[in-house]
């Protein structure tokens, strides 16, 4: 081996040397890196592991906040169509009591103006009546002629226009 240029004593020396430095490196160093390296897949892992739980999480929140919102927008088209039917109740109550008041307030102007008929025809009857008690006191005081008799009627016929003008 010495035409190669190797030292056997040299060589065993570095080959031993070099063994022993291995075993405190195994011993030191090794189980030191294997056992960092070891932590730090591990923490990788359960870093992999929390982020896919932390995902399924947030898709559940996200199922969960999707049926909160269709399950109150469904709650608000109720509230809704609760608020329109009350309007229209409403709008129909009010329709019916404004045609209530309509009605009684014509069946007042009706008996009113019924009233005022009667009155008024009750008014014509007393000036007939009137009238025919002059027409007779004015016959009685004179015979009665043609001529006297038109002139007579003639007369009471302006005196119920006068009275009619008063």
């Amino acid at each position: 081996m010495a035409k190669l240029g190797f030292d056997l004593p040299s060589l065993i020396t570095y080959l031993v040397n070099f063994l022993i430095l291995l075993a405190i490196l195994y011993v030191f160093v090794y189980k030191r890196v294997l056992a960092m390296l070891d932590a730090r897949s591990q923490r990788i892992k359960e870093a992999v592991e929390e982020a896919e739980r932390v995902k399924r999480e947030s898709a559940r929140a996200q199922e969960e906040m999707q049926r909160q919102v269709e399950q109150a927008r469904r709650e608000s088209q109720a509230i809704l169509e609760q608020a329109r039917q009350m309007a229209e109740r409403y709008r129909e109550e009010e329709r019916q009591r404004a045609r209530q008041e309509v009605e009684a307030t014509l069946e007042r102007a009706r008996k009113e103006i019924q009233a005022e008929r009667d009155a008024a025809i009750e008014e014509v009857r007393r000036h007939f009546a009137d009238l025919a008690i002059r027409a007779a006191e004015r016959v009685l005081e004179r015979s009665l002629d043609r001529d006297a008799h038109r002139h007579l009627v003639e007369r009471v016929l302006e005196e119920a226009e006068n009275l009619r003008r008063n």
